[in-house]
């Protein structure tokens, strides 16, 4: 049945998209470090070597074979486990994955998913706790999501084995185990490049990305306590991005806060203050503020870690700066 759902964690439902899609599609393949740790365990009893590979911890030379695999006419997931890894990838993925359509023309296509996980707030300190999207968003050929529910980990991650383009797709570990109802119909998806509004106002736009989100609907309810109706949009993709869905909901409110794990130089949220104040200058009420995680190395020390990083107190105090 079309509408039928089923109760799943954010983990738990992307390892049944992976499923979906393999059962959908022979062509698909997932490879990687740990690939059986995360989760994906029960498809080890379903499909074969030929299609799934546990691999060595060497992150630049598999993600080299998944992007031959991909040129070679299959759809690899290739899963780096750890956000902070997608350094040691980058050449593959920056120069040749996200080029080799344009270099050649568009003879070639790359249907290449990679899936990476931001592994901050749980003390792993400097070297494992990265959220290091904004670099990929400024990558010409890629497409960059970062979801933020179960359903939509599910829904992005099958459009992202199905496009012929790169995607990147930034998961957060402390939505890991939150829960929903996920659609179960084998051809669920959620369209790349489109926003959610979570929740509708009028005083102020709260723009949320990935894990931010519980911390943007915690503020919402906060501030409506004070009476400030706060208008909550989830990005979910950070390339394309959906500056309609911003524009139009600054043009109603007049105000904007963006809530962002990453580093606050060179941040999802600066480009989203930048192109609100050139598209949108006349609509704000006043001055854009974004709610990011200082340009420090994350300390192994928990309570230092956790006052880095956006909270709904935090994102309540810069609403009140401009309401």
């Amino acid at each position: 049945m079309r509408n039928a759902t089923q109760k799943l964690s954010y983990l738990q439902a992307i390892v049944q998209a992976q499923r979906e899609e393999m059962q959908r599609d022979e062509r698909v393949i997932l490879m990687g470090e740990d690939i059986a740790v995360y989760g994906a365990q029960a498809l080890f009893d379903e499909f074969d070597h030929s299609r799934l590979r546990n691999l060595p911890i060497s992150e630049g030379s598999f993600t080299g074979v998944g992007v031959g695999a991909a040129l070679t006419g299959l759809r690899p997931i290739v899963d780096l486990t750890i956000a902070s890894f997608v350094y040691l990838a980058s050449d593959q993925i920056i120069n040749q994955a996200a080029k080799l359509r344009f270099m050649t023309g568009g003879q070639l296509k790359v249907p290449l998913v990679v899936r990476t996980s931001t592994f901050y707030n749980n003390r792993t300190a400097a070297q494992h706790a990265d959220r290091p999207y904004p670099l990929f968003m400024n990558v010409p050929g890629l497409k960059v999501l970062a979801p933020a529910t179960a359903t939509d980990a599910k829904g992005l991650l099958k459009s992202a084995v199905r496009d012929d383009d790169p995607v990147v797709i930034f998961e957060d570990t402390n939505l890991w185990g939150k829960k929903e109802e996920v659609p179960t119909d084998d051809d669920f998806l959620v369209p790349i490049g489109k926003a959610e509004v979570k929740r509708e106002g009028s005083d102020v736009t709260i723009v949320s990305l990935a894990g931010s989100l519980p911390a943007a609907l915690g503020a919402a309810d906060m501030l409506a306590k004070d009476g400030l109706s706060a208008e909550v949009i989830d990005l979910r993709t950070i390339v394309p991005m959906d500056r309609a869905a911003i524009l139009n909901s600054v043009a109603k409110t007049g105000r904007l806060v963006i809530a962002d794990a990453s580093h606050r130089i060179g941040s999802v949220a600066s480009e989203i203050a930048a192109f609100v104040v050139e598209q949108a200058f006349d609509s704000l009420k006043k001055s854009v503020r974004r709610v990011t995680t200082p340009s420090v190395h994350i300390p192994y020390n928990p309570t230092l870690e956790k006052q880095l990083y956006p909270t709904k107190e935090r994102i309540v105090a810069a609403v009140r700066e401009i309401a």
